[in-house]
């Protein structure tokens, strides 16, 4: 059993989400939906919770009202092994939402994702401090990265 799962507190979006979500992510499936009762608060029948697993990864949506909304300060970072797949992250999980510098976006309901090719690490992790460098810098100039252009200016010495 997983020990921590991701909470994500909807205004009236929790299903919506749950089920944009699972439409991108590979290994994801719906797990259950709650709905309000008689008891309230919210309108009987309408989705009071969902959870659902994206990528192996459980996940807990609640629709709680307009108390608090999401911020860049909590996001959720997809290690991506290709340009295919930064692509197909950067592009379902854009659509309809706002594309941030570095390779972060906020997706149509506020929710902030990292979509970041690993080999960005190896790169800025590399001992050459000018390499290391000359990748931080290409990065900063980007909204979605391309690993090529990370690439090029890695190997620019």
């Amino acid at each position: 059993m997983q020990k921590i799962t991701p909470f994500l507190w909807f205004d009236s979006e929790a299903e919506e989400a749950m089920n944009f979500y699972v439409s991108i992510f590979k290994d994801s499936k719906v797990n259950k939906v709650t709905r309000y009762g008689e008891a309230g608060p919210g309108t009987p029948g309408t989705v009071m919770s969902a959870e659902f697993t994206l990528n192996g990864t459980d996940f807990y949506a609640l629709n709680g009202g307009p108390v608090f909304k999401f911020s860049p300060a909590t996001s959720f970072f997809i290690h991506c092994e290709t340009q295919e797949e930064v692509d197909h992250y950067w592009n379902k999980l854009g659509k309809g939402g706002k594309p941030n510098q570095c390779g972060w976006l906020d997706d149509k309901f506020g929710v902030t994702w990292q979509v970041v090719p690993d080999a960005l690490g190896t790169y800025l992790n590399d001992p050459d401090k000018k390499k290391a460098k000359n990748v931080m810098q290409a990065m900063m100039k980007m909204t979605k990265l391309d690993i090529a252009k990370l690439k090029e200016a890695y190997e620019q010495v």
